[in-house]
């Protein structure tokens, strides 16, 4: 295991404990009609969104970027599906790559103009944030659009060999982009260019076609993550779909571990993060926490493990190992 997992993966495996042992009904798992049923379930499939937001926002602050637009992207993609599917009756799968074909050109577009543009990446995609979702709420004249689509539905709810399809989804996107950043020359070229673009531009690299792949990689992730919101609730709702998302993702990655400062891409710390954050919701859903509530604990809790990943961290525990050998 990397030593940067550790204190994530510590922090994870801790919740999961306390949970397993004061949370009544926590590790309950039922098999019916096909699928699993449990709160352990529940982690998985309805934290799916984050964690594909999760991958792809991995990518873009191992460049040194961030990418405030997901949300809405999600909300967009949703839209579009939608309402290709309701208003347009095309199949689902022309709806599905239309959706995500228009989250790739919002991608394109936050790639564009950080890359060639050189504008901030938090500028960009903060003005991508307010004019994706301005976009879905004209498309839809800012109403819920509601669909009744077996096949659509199966992305959001549906099961295989028992498992959800959306956890098998981000399993399989999970594994791609592992392979390409850990077995393929892709991800030296995103990790070298997130610690010096002009070092990796003078070596021959191509900055710029990375840059956009990373963003264009973001906004299909974001895209996937919208089709499974939509699907799961059996409509696209513009208004809430994806809202604040942008900050559980940057807040999962950055809590497995990877640098906004760039240059390194901890795909697999982004997960535990991401679990992380929805184990943690799931629990004081279950204890009855109201909403506000929830948002004031998560951001404590967030913060106590930002902290365990600190030099200050460690500086005290090394002091404290003595006074615990003595």
């Amino acid at each position: 295991m990397s030593p940067r997992n550790f204190w994530p993966l510590v922090a994870l495996v801790a919740l999961l404990v306390f949970n397993l042992i004061f949370t009544t009904g926590f590790a309950r798992l039922e098999f019916r009609d096909g699928r699993l049923f449990g709160a352990l379930v529940d982690i998985f499939q309805n934290g799916a969104p984050v964690m594909l937001l999760a991958v792809g926002m991995t990518l873009v602050i191992a460049l040194g970027g961030i990418d405030l637009s997901v949300g809405s992207v999600m909300a967009l993609a949703g839209a579009v599906a939608a309402l290709l599917m309701t208003e347009q009756g095309l199949s689902v799968p022309v709806s599905v790559a239309a959706a995500l074909g228009t989250a790739l050109v919002v991608g394109a577009l936050n790639g564009a103009l950080v890359t060639y543009g050189s504008v901030q990446p938090i500028i960009v995609t903060l003005v991508t944030l307010v004019m994706g979702r301005g976009v879905a709420q004209a498309l839809t004249q800012d109403q819920k659009v509601r669909f009744e689509n077996p096949s659509f539905e199966f992305i959001g709810n549906g099961t295989v060999v028992g498992l959800p399809v959306p956890v098998l989804i981000v399993a399989v996107v999970f594994v791609l982009v592992a392979l390409l950043l850990r077995k393929t020359a892709t991800g030296l070229y995103i990790e070298a260019t997130g610690g010096n673009p002009q070092a990796a531009r003078l070596c021959g690299l191509r900055v710029h076609t990375i840059q956009m792949t990373a963003y264009m990689a973001s906004g299909l992730c974001a895209g996937l993550a919208g089709l499974i919101a939509a699907a799961d609730i059996k409509e696209a709702d513009v208004a809430n779909s994806g809202l604040y998302l942008e900050l559980d993702a940057i807040l999962a990655v950055v809590l497995g571990g990877t640098s906004l400062t760039g240059g390194r891409a901890n795909l697999v710390g982004s997960i535990i993060g991401a679990t992380f954050i929805q184990t943690l919701t799931i629990m004081l859903q279950m204890r009855g926490v109201i909403t506000e509530h929830t948002l004031i604990i998560k951001a404590i809790v967030a913060l106590g493990v930002c902290f365990m990943q600190t030099a200050a961290f460690e500086r005290l525990v090394r002091r404290l190992r003595p006074v615990e050998g003595a």
